[in-house]
């Protein structure tokens, strides 16, 4: 595990960051690693999607990171996502390529060097939504920056999946 930086972690606990996730698979030597995580009152296959459709837009700050445009409010119906497909879209411009996809379980994707991983794990009458970046690309004074910036774009992009996958079909 690499350092402990400021902003490494956002709503997880111990267990989810002492977890292994998909990313962890394809960065021997992480530079940063950051958490984030939240609780959707929804099973994991109608959040699937939701979760899957970042690959559209970014759901975060639509004014900043989507060039003022809303991300969509419902659901596009999109095909199940593939490896080597564009990850995510986002000011315009498609990110990717998809790294690896567990319908309904894991999806993750790289982005400017950056390894994403969305994994969902189903509870009681809720799905515990987490997230995992993991770079080896950024240096001791890079990473907090890298990991502060993150933290407020993935803590939006979070609560408007949980948002929007609690309230839309």
């Amino acid at each position: 595990m690499g350092p402990t930086v400021i902003g490494d972690r956002w709503n997880v606990t111990d267990a989810e960051v002492a977890r292994r996730y998909p990313c962890d698979d394809l960065v021997a030597r992480p530079t940063l690693q950051a958490w984030r995580g939240i609780t959707v009152a929804t099973t994991p296959e109608r959040l699937w999607p939701w979760v899957t459709q970042v690959r559209v837009a970014p759901y975060s700050y639509d004014l900043v990171d989507n060039l003022g445009r809303r991300s969509p409010q419902r659901l596009l119906g999109l095909p199940e996502p593939k490896v080597g497909e564009p990850f995510m879209t986002a000011m315009a411009r498609r990110f990717g390529p998809i790294r690896a996809v567990e319908p309904q379980r894991a999806f993750t994707g790289e982005i400017l060097g950056a390894i994403m991983s969305y994994v969902l794990v189903p509870q009681e009458e809720s799905t515990r939504l987490l997230l995992k970046i993991v770079t080896d690309r950024v240096g001791r004074v890079g990473a907090p920056l890298l990991a502060i910036g993150d933290l407020m774009m993935a803590r939006q992009q979070l609560r408007n999946i949980k948002r929007l996958a609690e309230t839309c079909d």
